[in-house]
């Protein structure tokens, strides 16, 4: 087994080390949402911090109940016994992949798993931890996070003539590391195919809140087609940037299997985190439940996410980069050419331009497609004041934080072709932006 530290935190935390050495890096690296916290939800925290006792193992009924609402809302009718609470979703991700498969009281390799490719870094990683071999299928042309439908069939079918067991397939929607929603039809034929191969669908819908322009973009669950065979991942991390809260709720099929992996899944939390702290739950529980203040917070973010990594994305093409336009959340996929590899690339607007992106090796790319993942959500400023500003400005292009950032990226890309650092990174050492 060779699992490392996620390439994310790892990227994060070298180029916060750079800053502190005087050294300018623009932070394009990680994937954090760069907002900070609703007083409405620091009020409940607040409020719950007497809440110390360990709790269910699924969760706060008052917190199932809110998330089987949420989905209730969304046209997935949802049983709160069927919800599942935990440390965030990348820890439920986990306590699935150990789940699936295992028969009552009897536990034994969950069997492989298909990813798109690319794909987050974790999933692999996590699956690597549990003995789960991934099966990286790719993703239809211009979408993303879906592996594409026809190839899922002929490498499962592949993998099982070869003696392997496989018993899941995962979805991202909308995606990271690109930042597409795969289309409906692209649902629906997976759908299909998990139901003839007898797959699990793992949809993780993390960033669903975060569609762009939702009336323009159709978005189609798994759980839509496939509600009895599809488990959805979620959490607050993006939506309401509370990464750092470390809350995620999980939606299981409502049929004898998915009751079974309810208990499968609560004897897994049990044995790792017990159950998610109390005073967040009480928090999420009041987002979930989805008042006024919060839809207009999501709101006011989904905008500005869309309006900067669609700025983002027109400096990249402006560079002659390849690159779709994002269509969700705060990323995008850009293929640079004149590199051998996504290393290289990563390595040179980093070391020689001041840029901090990861390469796509991270995400299970080809090693020489040369494509990076972008995130844009931390040019939103550097003090709360700034990113307040951001999210509740008119045109947040225009504030000079912003427009900073921009004209940055914009002379370092220009750079890429030439043997000498851009201007900009000439200019090696970071003064503190001023708060405005």
């Amino acid at each position: 087994m060779h699992v490392t530290l996620s390439a994310t935190l790892a990227a994060n935390e070298d180029i916060a080390r750079r800053r502190r050495s005087g050294e300018r890096v623009l932070h394009l690296a990680f994937g954090e949402a760069g907002l900070p916290v609703h007083p409405a939800l620091l009020a409940r925290l607040a409020d719950a911090g007497g809440s110390n006792g360990y709790g269910e193992v699924a969760g706060l009924a008052a917190l199932r109940e809110a998330a089987a609402g949420y989905w209730s809302r969304r046209e997935l009718p949802t049983d709160p016994d069927l919800v599942v609470c935990g440390p965030g979703s990348k820890s439920l991700l986990f306590g699935l992949l150990v789940a699936i498969g295992a028969d009552p009281g009897e536990w034994r390799s969950p069997g492989d798993m298909v990813l798109p490719m690319p794909s987050w870094v974790s999933y692999a990683a996590q699956a690597e931890i549990v003995g789960v071999r991934p099966i990286l299928v790719p993703t239809p042309a211009g979408e993303g996070g879906v592996p594409d439908p026809d190839q899922v069939r002929s490498a499962v079918l592949h993998a099982r003539a070869q003696g392997r067991t496989v018993r899941s397939v995962l979805a991202t929607l909308p995606d990271n590391p690109t930042g597409r929603l795969a289309r409906p039809e692209t649902v629906r034929r997976l759908a299909e195919v998990a139901r003839e191969l007898d797959l699990v669908i793992i949809s993780d819908e993390i960033y669903r809140d975060l569609v762009h322009d939702p009336q323009a973009t159709p978005f189609l669950s798994p759980a839509d087609v496939a509600p009895e065979r599809t488990v959805i991942t979620s959490g607050l991390s993006k939506s309401l940037a509370l990464g750092g809260w470390r809350i995620g709720v999980a939606r299981l099929p409502h049929t004898p299997d998915g009751w079974a992996l309810r208990q499968r899944l609560l004897a897994v939390a049990s044995e790792i985190w017990s159950a998610p702290a109390a005073p967040v739950q009480h928090a999420a529980a009041y987002a979930f439940a989805e008042p006024e203040e919060i839809v207009e917070r999501i709101d006011d973010s989904r905008r500005l996410h869309a309006t900067v990594a669609r700025a983002v994305a027109d400096r990249f093409a402006r560079a002659g980069a390849k690159v779709d336009v994002p269509q969700g959340g705060f990323y995008l996929y850009p293929q640079i050419p004149g590199f051998d590899s996504s290393d290289e690339l990563a390595r040179t607007l980093l070391d020689r331009h001041g840029v901090g992106v990861l390469p796509g090796t991270a995400f299970g790319d080809e090693p020489r497609s040369a494509r990076v993942r972008v995130a844009t959500s931390l040019l939103y400023g550097e003090t709360a004041e700034q990113r307040l500003a951001a999210l509740h400005g008119s045109d947040p292009l225009s504030l000079p934080w912003v427009a900073e950032s921009l004209d940055y990226l914009e002379e370092a890309l220009g750079g890429l072709t030439t043997k000498e650092p851009s201007r900009a990174r000439r200019g090696m050492f970071l003064a503190p932006a001023p708060a405005r």
